[in-house]
């Protein structure tokens, strides 16, 4: 090889910091050639520093180890461009605009696409060597928009592929399985959701090979599917009647009056109604002057904080407005109570006397109780049917320990144990589902739970996989529900709310590149094994090998195509010591023996 020319070079890399450096362009010297990049024609042979090659991209003054540096911190960490920006500058004297820190995230998901792809063979093989593996599809997107695709293989919790699809439809989902399979294999099965694109999808893609392999349908989706069916009417009655007589607002507006009243003086108001609840004086009698009035505030915000009888787990497994119908109640019934005793100061009992007027509308509006009892007696049966199938596990909530992972024999034992749970939950819903008869609305109830059984029984069961013989035989079980796919889903939108700060995601996930998606997995020790020594510290690297061969250009443009501990007592919200007073057990145990009391009740 001779040097064919020399020049000046400035690059940016986390290893050298700002550096300017002179390289050297070698040829042969025997006329070689190799085939040219287009793929049209042969070229000249032509080498470069492979120092430089490996630190910076092509045509470009920003090193690998930057890039890689910045979408991990966007897409793994969810950093803001602007800290982004600052920490580079500040450890590494590396000064970069927003601009071009979006631009590199959006460099950085083409690479890790293109570094994905390259790296299928390997993955494929170790895919087979777990004896396959359970294609688990969902997507997700923000009022409609955004929409993203994910195929996830179970086992390993690997995310295999991500698209943005313009709606859920099987002629958007169809090609992309078939991608998927033809760089990392056949699954052992398919686990989707109920929705009937992906069903139609998956059917005609199963339909296609040579052996059949089940099609489950996710035992979450189908409880939330026939609660949506069985609690959706009454529910929304319910919200529009709580609504039409402004309850929730008029209790709030009490809350900020009471609290104006208070002033400055709550948290001593706090401590002498505390002492009341922890003494021996009549539970049925409010203590006079602020400890009455705190107290009186403090039942409000109880009625009001009836998000706490959920479990973080979204409808129908929630149901706020018949938790606070029954928070309503309970409050009335205690309210009750207290004014039949003619103890406590005229301020105090003028304002539980309007606190009472707000509750007993709840109480004595037919509608109310109406819709409660259909919402109540369908939600049973709603729940009934999610105790059989043993659906413990929430797609996102609050944080609890995951149950303890059950033996291959144990699991295969639990199924089978929910499989005959679920059959007589059927033969008990037929017993009890009357023929005739004004129990109109159970009969529909029922009738639409063993619809849907009838229709999805076939996807319900079949989570055995049998290994091959190759591998020692033996089986292994596919999940039952989509729930790992589905806090993938959470795991993405809490990172991007609390990056961008908003609430509202419609934009983002608009704008957000689907290999983002892909990120996820370089936080799972056996995928970086696989493509990239083991560590984040050689992608780098591995990145800069994609490039190989291609100094004259980066990767193909078209794959680019694809950015004061002080608080208003006078608000209705209730803050950090409101909530853990209402909370705690002294508080409620006082409110629901006043509830059960026998005092005369009022209207």
């Amino acid at each position: 090889m001779e040097v064919r020319k020399t020049f000046e070079r400035r690059g940016r890399t986390l290893a050298h910091g700002r550096f300017r450096m002179r390289e050297a362009e070698y040829i042969c010297g025997h006329g070689c050639s190799e085939p040219a990049a287009s793929g049209q024609g042969r070229r000249a042979l032509v080498r470069r520093s492979p120092e430089t090659t490996s630190l910076l991209l092509p045509r470009s003054t920003i090193g690998y180890d930057v890039l890689a540096h910045v979408g991990v911190e966007r897409f793994v960490r969810f950093r803001r461009r602007d800290e982004i920006r600052e920490d580079l500058l500040a450890r590494w004297g590396i000064e970069l605009s927003t601009g071009e820190v979006s631009s590199l995230a959006r460099k950085f998901c083409v690479y890790l696409k293109a570094l994905h792809v390259s790296r299928a063979k390997a993955l494929r093989k170790a895919l087979a060597a777990d004896g396959g593996w359970p294609m688990h599809i969902d997507a997700t997107g923000e009022d409609g928009r955004g929409t993203l695709l994910v195929i996830f293989a179970g086992w390993r919790r690997w995310v295999m592929g991500s698209w943005k699809i313009p709606t859920e439809n099987a002629q958007a989902i169809l090609p992309r399985i078939r991608e998927t399979v033809q760089l990392f294999g056949a699954p052992c099965a398919v686990m989707r959701d109920l929705g009937r694109a992906v069903i139609d999808a998956a059917r005609t893609y199963i339909a296609s090979l040579a052996k059949p392999i089940p099609n489950l349908g996710c035992h979450m989706h189908f409880v939330r599917d026939i609660g949506k069916d069985l609690l959706s009417a009454s529910h929304d009655a319910l919200r529009t009647l709580f609504r039409q007589f402004k309850v929730v607002s008029h209790l709030r507006s009490l809350v900020r009056d009471l609290g104006r009243r208070l002033g400055g003086g709550m948290d001593d108001a706090r401590g002498e109604m505390d002492a009341w609840l922890r003494s021996d004086a009549n539970p049925y009698c409010l203590p006079a002057g602020r400890a009455g009035l705190v107290m009186l505030r403090s039942m409000a915000q109880w009625t009001l904080d009836w998000a706490d009888d959920g479990n973080d787990e979204g409808f129908p497994f929630d149901r706020p407005w018949l938790d606070l119908y029954r928070r309503c109640l309970k409050a009335c019934r205690a309210t009750e109570a207290y004014l039949t005793r003619q103890d406590g100061d005229r301020q105090g009992r003028r304002a539980l006397r309007q606190f009472f007027n707000i509750l007993v509308t709840v109480r004595s509006e037919v509608p109310f109780g109406r819709h409660a009892l259909v919402l109540a007696r369908r939600a049973k049966i709603l729940d009934d049917l999610r105790d059989a199938l043993r659906l413990t596990l929430k797609p996102s909530g609050r944080n609890e320990p995951l149950p303890a992972v059950l033996s291959p024999r144990q699991a295969v034992r639990e199924l089978q144990d929910i499989k005959a749970a679920v059959k007589r939950l059927a033969s008990s819903l037929r017993r009890q589902r009357p023929d005739r008869g004004p129990a109109s609305d159970l009969r529909a109830a029922i009738d639409l739970v063993l619809a849907h059984l009838d229709r999805h029984r076939a996807s319900l069961f079949g989570h055995l996989v049998r290994l091959p013989r190759s591998l020692g035989g033996g089986f292994r079980l596919v999940d039952r529900t989509n729930v790992a796919l589905e806090q993938f889903f959470c795991g993405i939108k809490r990172g991007e709310r609390h990056r961008s700060g908003r609430k509202n995601l419609a934009n983002d996930f608009e704008h957000l590149p689907p290999e983002a998606a892909l990120a996820a997995n370089l936080q799972c020790q056996d995928y970086l094994d696989i493509v990239c020594g083991g560590s984040l510290l050689r992608l780098p690297d591995a990145f800069a090998r994609l490039d190989a061969g291609h100094r004259d250009r980066a990767l193909p443009a078209r794959l680019l195509a694809a950015g004061d501990d002080a608080t208003d007592v006078a608000t209705s919200s209730m803050n950090t010591t409101d909530r853990r007073f209402v909370r705690t057990e002294a508080f409620t145990n006082r409110l629901h023996a006043a509830a059960a009391s026998r005092a005369l009740i009022l209207e």
